[in-house]
């Protein structure tokens, strides 16, 4: 049987001054959790704001989308940092985003990490326990969004914290689970007809084609569209209308 719901969330609040990217308030009438850019990797306060207003106008859940201190790279850079600072950085993120969504009548709700974050704590081991350690820190409620199987996971499930297993709609995966480099060709899918698909096979059959044409497991209680990729909303339509007409129900995890 297939799981009676499932949460979309796509990255938004990404763009930064006069600089737009992605269509947010299209994506919000799709997704069902927003992971909104802390300032980090991308955003601006006035932007983050418009953001969780129209998240909560249409009781999307926020997460907050916290990154390595990098707006130059988007977020997609590795950088070596000290595990303590890091903790820090992720505290800092995590409060700013809450005070900008209880000015917008809402909370944070969970936390992702971005980019090369949310890549590197899959093995990196000190960096992922200062990330568990961090929202821990702030409330030890808070879900984290990543990938099943991660050392991250491990982490967090040792600072008591729930985890939430995500699967990438429009990203290619490795035979290991873990997700192609977009330095990669391929790394990237863009038919919104093949995504769909893809995804219903993930969620009901729990298994998706790795790049090398294997079958491999995969766990999702979560499913990402990213915001930021061309056709990004035709994407998301295509992806929520399959679930639905599959008898899935687009729903937040928590």
């Amino acid at each position: 049987m297939p799981p009676v719901s499932v949460d979309l969330n796509a990255d938004l609040g990404e763009g930064f001054g006069v600089w737009t990217l992605g269509d947010d308030e299209a994506m919000l009438d799709i997704v069902t959790s927003a992971n909104v850019a802390c300032g980090f990797h991308a955003g601006d306060p006035a932007g983050l704001l418009r953001v969780c207003r129209a998240a909560a106008g249409r009781g999307v859940r926020i997460g907050a989308q916290v990154s390595y201190r990098d707006l130059a790279g988007f977020g997609r850079r590795f950088i070596d940092v000290d595990p303590a600072e890091l903790t820090a950085e992720v505290i800092y993120q995590i409060g700013a985003l809450s005070a900008l969504a209880a000015a917008a009548g809402t909370a944070v709700s969970y936390v992702k990490p971005h980019g090369a974050l949310y890549n590197t704590i899959v093995t990196h081991e000190p960096q992922a326990r200062a990330v568990a350690a961090a929202v821990h820190a702030v409330n030890p409620a808070l879900p984290v969004l990543g990938l099943a199987g991660s050392v991250f996971f491990e982490q967090a499930r040792g600072h008591g914290l729930r985890t939430v297993a995500e699967a990438f709609a429009d990203r290619a995966y490795r035979p290991d689970g873990q997700l192609v480099s977009r330095r990669e060709p391929g790394a990237v899918l863009h038919d919104p007809a093949e995504i769909a698909a893809r995804v219903l096979t993930m969620i009901t059959a729990g298994r998706v084609t790795a790049a090398d044409g294997t079958d491999i497991a995969i766990s999702a209680e979560s499913v990402c569209v990213h915001g930021d990729s061309p056709g990004a909303v035709r994407i998301a339509s295509a992806v929520r209308d399959r679930l639905v007409g599959a008898g899935v129900r687009p729903a937040p995890f928590s």
